[in-house]
């Protein structure tokens, strides 16, 4: 690579005095050259095919390559009109092509991860959390390793930099120490899988409670039901009990009936029929734990209880199924000539406690 460009620039600087002719002829060459590959990405574009990666992979590369073409030309025709004017040979040329091409690397390489995350994330079954993780990691991991080849394109010593950087990272360390265990927070949240974007979240030790919007380098955003956003860093995850109801299996039905004293004869029965339509309601999982019986004698009434779960876990559909339950219960207690209790009290008076005589009474 290296001879090949110093080939080049013996070729071009061979004749510099007549260095407006060069540079206006590479301009010319560029024009062509852009022409050609615009014409070109437009036909590769324009001929769909059934896989979606052919067109990813030349978006990403469309602009990128139209920056080199104009930008590789314009340091050889800068490096020929300083060098014509001034007469000194031009050592950084071979440098800043490298930059330039390292960072145009860097680019393409970007705009890669972020229409393959576009693409994956638009699909109907993906993990959005996952998927952003990768992409967060795959630019970190690039980055880091630009900026390594960009500090050797310079000369550093990179045993010398990395020794350096394990002294430095130390202090470092210590001096943003939360910040670190926030990053290291949001890595673990990726990794352990606690809970995901779009997930209900909430921590019985903190006021947290709500709707997860997107994980971070330092934070998670949630939606709370007030539809108020809320900013938890991610070191607090590693500290508190979370709870995930969006992974719940089923919905509970726990609910106390009770029947007024009176329709202590009907009870079993009722609770019998109860048991039935619970076993045979569509939106009932019957292969939970399913419990009706009698559980308590109350002030005023005969109490029964209902211990069931929903199919669904859907928060709405949830009580739109426990209303029809309901509804049924009641509708069973009515059919036996029982009715649902209210809270009753009996007042019993003795008259001569009261200070009422007998011929008052009569």
């Amino acid at each position: 690579m290296n001879d090949w460009l110093l080939e080049l620039q013996r070729t071009l600087f061979s004749n510099h005095q007549d260095w407006f002719g060069s540079v206006l002829f590479m301009t010319i060459g560029s024009g062509v050259a852009w022409l050609i590959w615009r014409l070109v990405v437009s036909r590769l574009l324009a001929s769909k095919t059934r896989l979606h990666w052919d067109d990813i992979l030349v978006e990403s590369l469309q602009t990128p390559i139209s920056t080199l073409i104009w930008l590789w030309p314009a340091t050889f025709s800068l490096a020929i009109a300083v060098q014509s004017q001034t007469g000194k040979q031009l050592a950084w040329l071979g440098m800043t092509q490298r930059l330039l091409l390292i960072a145009l690397f860097v680019w393409i390489v970007m705009r890669l991860i972020s229409r393959i995350e576009d693409y994956v994330l638009a699909q109907a079954n993906h993990d959005e959390t996952t998927v952003q993780a990768i992409a967060k990691v795959s630019r970190l991991f690039f980055l880091a390793i630009a900026m390594l080849t960009m500090m050797q394109a310079f000369g550093l010593s990179l045993s010398g930099l990395l020794t350096f950087g394990g002294v430095g990272g130390l202090i470092v360390g210590l001096a943003a120490k939360d910040l670190l265990s926030n990053f290291f927070g949001g890595l673990m949240i990726y990794f352990d899988r606690p809970f995901k974007v779009g997930d209900w979240i909430r921590s019985p030790d903190r006021q947290i409670e709500g709707t997860v919007e997107r994980i971070g380098w330092r934070m998670t955003s949630i939606r709370t039901f007030e539809k108020r956003p809320l900013y938890v860093p991610n070191s607090v995850f590693s500290n508190i009990v979370v709870e995930n109801p969006s992974r719940m299996l089923n919905r509970r039905i726990n609910e106390t009936i009770g029947v007024r004293y009176d329709d202590n004869q009907k009870l079993p029965l009722i609770i019998e029929q109860v048991r039935k339509m619970l076993e045979q309601h569509p939106d009932i999982d019957a292969t939970q734990t399913l419990i009706v019986n009698f559980n308590t004698f109350g002030p005023s009434s005969l109490n029964f209880f209902i211990y069931t779960f929903t199919k669904t876990v859907n928060w709405v559909e949830y009580h739109s199924v426990k209303q029809d339950v309901l509804l049924k219960v009641m509708e069973i207690i009515q059919q036996n000539g029982a009715d649902i209790a209210f809270p009753t009290q009996t007042i019993k008076l003795d008259p001569f406690q009261a200070g009422i005589s007998s011929t008052e009474k009569a």
